[in-house]
């Protein structure tokens, strides 16, 4: 954490004793509060409620290829794994690196479920400042541990969406060789369209299709909520046969 931050006195008790109870988890973080709210913006709620939304592990997986589902300055994390993963120069965010180099390695990161840690928003934070941090460079990093992970086994997959999220996503993709098979969509102006050689299909198709690797690439709670409902519903698994990403 910055020293401009401010944390709870409770705040390093409570994530040690998490990991005493769950020696299994590889790191910690807990929930945080951003300040002066005078300068918050839209997107920075958004990921506040976001952040407070993931209450453990299971969801810290789930929703890692979303955002980093961790507030770095909440970060806790036991000595020996940090030696043996360390931080990394990318040109992509080191904390997101690392989160992301963890789970792939099956490590789990818990949540303190409580606000815990008030983290300062100014202007001269290097999430606004520093060429790593844009959102394409989000992207590319996401795309780098999607292809070799979950996406590993094929060169295809299907998208569902293709907003601004989703078309990011597909050309970084592609840099990896991976297309998409097809591209899910409800806006109706392009259903039976095809994008870059994709059919443009409704959610509904899917159940006529034999089952394959789907990115859920929406933004917004609400919508990833809503699919995640629908696939759910026909069998699908989340981090087996679909994976959220934003």
């Amino acid at each position: 954490m910055d020293a401009d931050d401010l944390m709870h006195r409770d705040r390093l008790a409570a994530q040690l004793a998490l990991l005493d109870r769950e020696p299994d988890l590889a790191a910690a973080g807990c929930h945080v509060r951003l300040f002066p709210r005078a300068q918050l913006g839209a997107g920075l709620r958004d990921y506040e409620r976001w952040l407070a939304s993931i209450d453990g592990a299971r969801r810290v997986a789930e929703d890692a290829f979303v955002e980093s589902p961790v507030a770095h300055p909440t970060l806790m994390i036991r000595s020996d794994v940090l030696r043996a993963f360390a931080y990394r120069d990318m040109g992509w965010p080191e904390d997101y690196d690392l989160v992301l180099r963890l789970l792939e390695a099956r490590r789990q990161i818990g949540i303190v479920p409580r606000r815990l840690l008030c983290w300062r928003e100014h202007p001269r934070r290097l999430t606004h400042t520093a060429d790593a941090y844009r959102i394409a460079r989000f992207t590319t990093c996401k795309a780098h541990f999607l292809a070799r992970g979950f996406l590993a086994g094929t060169d295809s997959y299907v998208l569902w969406g293709y907003g601004h999220t989703g078309r990011a996503l597909r050309r970084a993709l592609e840099k990896h060789g991976k297309r998409p098979s097809h591209v899910v969509e409800l806006h109706k102006g392009r259903l039976g369209q095809r994008i870059h050689g994709a059919p443009v299909i409704p959610p509904e198709a899917l159940d006529e299709m034999v089952k394959a690797p789907l990115l859920a690439s929406v933004a917004g709670i609400t919508a990833r909520t809503l699919i995640r409902d629908f696939l759910r519903a026909r069998g699908y698994q989340e981090q087996r046969d679909y994976v959220c990403v934003a």
